[in-house]
């Protein structure tokens, strides 16, 4: 039976490849299930501190396989009532999306749900949910504007067009274009650097950076005060 989503975990990393490249990587219940399954991995296992998210050949992925729609279960792929949201938000762990090709509606919403994202020059994002006639469901409408803002999602979303990875750097969808020969070795020197960081802090810090996505600036600058305050006196305490 083929593996269609791979994982390897060395030195602290999880590389997590989505592996149906004779689909495109395209999105079916095997798939998902299998990267749900992942992703519990990166959240319970303490030997993982970061995880990368690929794919292989010449796309990143396609987004549902149209072959399966109304065939397979993609709302509970795993018969346990959990979505990918949800099963991503479970996810504490920072995720780097290293996108290696095209990334296409469902495969571009995996993409946004990464804590940020490294492009190959071969890269490139489309949102053909209006063309193709299936509305989004994770998270499309909301992360895309948030990252660059709500006009170029309208943009990208009304038009259904592809997005280059150099234009999507400019518009700061991504945070680094590399060479594509350098895309998994510029992740991992990443992925190393986080897992050289107090994970503790570090946990703390990306929890307070999104605190902010359902609070005002003035409420989330309080919560982080906050939480130093309380940190401060703990440390008093153990002294």
């Amino acid at each position: 039976m083929e593996d269609v989503v791979l994982m390897e975990i060395e030195y602290g990393v999880a590389l997590i490849t989505l592996n149906r490249p004779h689909r495109h990587n395209a999105i079916n219940q095997a798939l998902l299930a299998r990267l749900f399954d992942c992703l519990d991995e990166v959240a319970t296992n303490d030997d993982i501190k970061v995880a990368i998210l690929t794919g292989q050949g010449k796309s990143f992925c396609s987004g549902l396989d149209l072959e399966i729609i109304m065939k397979d279960n993609l709302r509970d792929p795993r018969g346990d009532g959990k979505g990918f949201l949800e099963v991503r938000h479970a996810c504490k762990k920072p995720l780097i999306g290293a996108i290696n090709g095209h990334a296409i509606t469902g495969g571009f919403e995996i993409a946004l749900n990464c804590d940020f994202l490294i492009a190959s020059e071969k890269a490139s994002f489309t949102d053909s949910h209006a063309r193709v006639g299936i509305p989004p469901g994770w998270g499309m409408t909301q992360l895309l504007q948030q990252a660059v803002g709500q006009r170029r999602a309208k943009q990208l979303s009304f038009t259904c067009q592809p997005l280059a990875a150099d234009i999507a750097l400019q518009w700061g969808l991504v945070n680094e274009v590399v060479p594509h020969e350098k895309l998994i070795p510029r992740a991992k020197q990443l992925a190393t650097d986080i897992c050289l960081a107090n994970q503790d802090i570090l946990s703390t810090i990306k929890d307070l950076i999104e605190f902010q996505d359902g609070a005002t600036l003035t409420e989330s600058l309080a919560h982080e005060v906050r939480g130093c305050q309380e940190f401060a006196k703990k440390m008093q305490a153990n002294f």
